[in-house]
């Protein structure tokens, strides 16, 4: 295995090219998206929010950024599933087409002859519909949930920005990443995965009850509270907080909700991921980089050792910073360079 080359993420946050690295506009968000406009009102720093701790304002913010960034004309999702936040999506992306890039002499490739793979798209298909709208890509989004596919499709059929570049797929078989995803003529220039993190719904809910307490200190220590009992967020355009907290119930739940395989599976991320490796290894000349989201750094040493063990010929972890949280993606390809330049020549130059 090649060297683990590690990119660091801008200084300032969220990638030079995402578009939400400023602070929202929400005049302009309520023109394209007018249901956001009873969700927004002042924080107490003075400034335009939303309370990031209520599931219907941050889906309603997500609509509007859909609507006024990518055309989505239609966005919405089945209650209790992942509503993710958008500018952190949108980095995952703009870090694989610089990837894409360094692969290609430093030009992104870009257009419909260009194809990724979305393991685990959810109900909400946001990566895809990124990806197509911004760089043109063909994107096949992948979940072994039937209703988030049909949910995802039912998206992109609602869209004509969309038609044409968004293909769904069911995979039956919950043992299976690859297997049925990526067929035999199937070319893939990348793929990406947002890993189940959890190991269990136990370990998923006790997580979530340690950050709203954070949360709730924060607050405290700061001054400013909403009506549950958290401050509205600040909003700096790459942050959106990830749960909320039913006062007085004594019990927590996940804002952006989340079914059994968006959350937990056994053995966590860790477990995922390695299978994900090994299952790679059985499609090594069908794709040019496979990538998935590592959120927890104490897991790549595992990560390295199986795809030192998979035949991984070139693996490399990019760093990304949105707001204060730090993440990461690491990418392999088992493609030698001989393989890599016939692939270039013959996908990505015109």
């Amino acid at each position: 295995m090649a060297q683990k080359h590690k990119q660091k993420a801008p200084s300032k946050g969220l990638h030079p090219r995402n578009p939400h690295r400023a602070r929202y506009d929400f005049d302009k968000l309520i023109q394209s998206c007018p249901e956001l406009s009873p969700f927004v009102e002042k924080n107490p720093y003075g400034d335009l929010s939303v309370n990031f701790s209520d599931p219907a304002a941050v889906k309603m913010l997500n609509r509007a950024l859909l609507s006024h960034f990518y055309s989505v004309s239609y966005w919405d999702i089945p209650a209790g599933f992942l509503c993710p936040p958008i500018p952190g999506r949108a980095d995952y992306l703009h870090y694989i087409a610089d990837l894409l890039a360094d692969s290609n002499g430093g030009k992104i490739p870009k257009g419909k002859t260009i194809k990724g793979l979305d393991i685990g798209t959810g109900a909400n298909c946001v990566y895809p519909i990124i990806g197509h709208r911004v760089y043109g890509w063909q994107l096949v989004a992948a979940d072994i949930d039937p209703i988030s596919i049909k949910s995802a499709k039912f998206i992109v059929d609602s869209n004509p920005s969309l038609k044409g570049g968004i293909q769904c797929r069911l995979q039956k078989n919950p043992d299976h990443i690859f297997t049925g995803m990526i067929n035999d003529n199937d070319l893939f220039d990348f793929t990406l995965c947002n890993p189940p993190f959890h190991t269990s719904l136990e370990e998923a809910m006790a997580g979530s009850a340690r950050k709203v307490k954070n949360l709730k200190a924060n607050s405290e220590k700061k001054g400013g509270h909403n009506k549950a009992g958290l401050k509205n967020t600040r909003n700096k355009g790459s942050k959106q907080e990830v749960l909320s907290h039913t006062m007085g119930a004594k019990k927590t739940v996940l804002n952006f909700g989340g079914q059994k395989a968006e959350l937990w599976c056994p053995g966590g991320e860790a477990a995922f991921i390695k299978r994900m490796i090994t299952q790679s290894s059985e499609k090594a000349t069908q794709c040019f980089w496979f990538t998935t989201l590592v959120s927890k750094k104490d897991n790549l040493p595992a990560i390295y050792k199986q795809l030192k063990k998979a035949g991984a010929v070139d693996v490399k972890t990019i760093d990304m910073a949105q707001g204060q949280k730090l993440t990461r993606f690491v990418a392999w390809t088992f493609l030698s360079n001989e393989q890599q330049e016939l692939w270039r020549k013959t996908r990505w130059v015109k």
